[in-house]
C-alpha cells in the first residue's frame, strides 16, 4: 500500500510575510532610525507628561526684589518629588502677568529634550 503525500499549501500567510521581508534588504537598526526621523510628514516632539496639581502654598519672599514662590503640590509624581517650588510671576497666552493663588488647580507638563528639562505649567479654568 502505497501512502499518498497530502499536497500541502507552501505559500500561507506566514509564509509570504517572511518571504517579504527576506526580500528587502537589510538595513542596520540606526539606520531605520534616520529614515523615520528623515520623513517629511514626521514632527519629532520631545518626550512629555502632563500631571495636574494644585497650589499648596504662596511663600512670600524676604528679599523685596526676588519675587515670591508658589509651592505646587503634582499629584502623580512620587512623594520625594510631589511638591515644586517656582517664582509666582507667569505670564499668560496675551502676555499679561499672572499669579498664581492658593488651592488654584493646574497642570505640570514635563518634557525633556537633549541635555535639559523643561517645565510648563498651565492653570486650569
Amino acid at each position: 500500500m502505497l501512502h499518498k503525500k497530502a499536497k500541502r499549501n507552501t505559500l500561507d500567510a506566514a509564509g509570504m510575510l517572511v518571504k517579504k521581508e527576506m526580500a528587502r534588504p537589510r538595513m542596520a537598526k540606526s539606520a531605520r532610525i534616520m529614515e523615520r526621523n528623515l520623513e517629511e510628514g514626521r514632527t519629532p516632539e520631545p518626550p512629555s507628561t502632563i500631571m495636574p496639581g494644585t497650589v499648596a502654598k504662596i511663600i512670600p519672599s524676604r528679599n523685596r526684589k526676588q519675587p515670591e514662590k508658589a509651592q505646587i503640590a503634582v499629584d502623580k509624581a512620587a512623594p520625594k518629588y510631589r511638591n515644586l517650588r517656582i517664582e509666582n510671576s507667569l505670564t499668560d497666552e496675551h502676555g499679561d502677568e499672572v499669579k498664581l493663588k492658593k488651592g488654584a488647580r493646574v497642570e505640570v507638563t514635563v518634557a525633556a529634550g537633549g541635555e535639559t528639562s523643561t517645565a510648563t505649567i498651565r492653570k486650569d479654568r
